[in-house]
């Protein structure tokens, strides 16, 4: 009989897909929310696209160094881990081995089990290591451009959702027709980027869109009342 080879596919972009979202969902609320605050206080829609454009700048500049210092210190704090491992694996091996130890007698090792397990992990200081960032501390080593790419990825995603609720401004000239306009587009880009998104994070993707429009729509609204209301 043929045997259908088994293939698991695993979703492994999750870091990329966070900063689409962390740039995306604030692009899309907090550009709105100041076009919509200023739309009952000037009667221009240039001012507006003005005024959005301006935020759009400052809000990826700024969104963008949040994401690089984050990825940052993710690298740093890492490498200050793995030199402590590596100085007590070297200083109390029988401390870091009773914590291997530990670590396979919570998954159901008897201890003349886990004794050759030491053995050859001590036998290879690297992956004695290794093993202690991952087990013991539960740190995966993280990609040394991650920063780079995580800030680039955030800006420009910011930038992208919020040309989306500032464009019927530059489309209409009347402030208001621009405004209904906004607040139409802004909900449906809001379900689409949630519908997408959940085909990659494995959620329905009808409930991730509705999801993403209730948490959007409500961050949006409340930016919108407190624009409002200091206007």
């Amino acid at each position: 009989m043929p045997v259908t080879p088994h293939i698991e596919k695993h979703f492994t972009a999750t870091a990329t897909v966070r900063d689409i979202v962390i740039g995306m969902a604030d692009g899309l609320t907090v550009p709105f929310a100041l076009a919509a605050g200023l739309s009952g206080a000037v009667a221009s829609s240039g001012l507006v696209v003005t005024a959005g454009l301006a935020e759009i700048a400052a809000g990826s500049i700024a969104m963008g160094l949040g994401g690089y210092l984050v990825a940052k210190t993710d690298l740093e704090h890492y490498a200050s881990e793995r030199l402590r491992e590596l100085r007590e694996t070297q200083h109390i091996p029988e401390r870091e081995a009773e914590e291997v130890s530990e670590i396979f007698r919570g998954y159901g090792l008897r201890d003349e089990q886990i004794a050759p397990l030491i053995e050859t992990l001590q036998a290879n200081p690297t992956q004695w290591v290794d093993f202690m960032m991952r087990f013991e501390l539960g740190l995966e080593e993280p990609d040394p451009t991650r920063a780079r790419i995580s800030a680039w990825t955030i800006a420009l995603s910011y930038v992208v959702g919020g040309l989306i609720p500032l464009l019927p401004y530059m489309v209409f000239s009347d402030i208001h027709t621009a405004l209904w306009w906004s607040v139409a587009v802004t909900p449906v880009a809001l379900f689409v980027f949630g519908y997408v998104k959940s085909g990659f994070t494995g959620v329905p993707p009808w409930r991730g869109g509705f999801q993403t429009v209730l948490v959007g729509g409500l961050a949006a609204a409340a930016a919108f009342g407190i624009a409002r209301l200091l206007g």
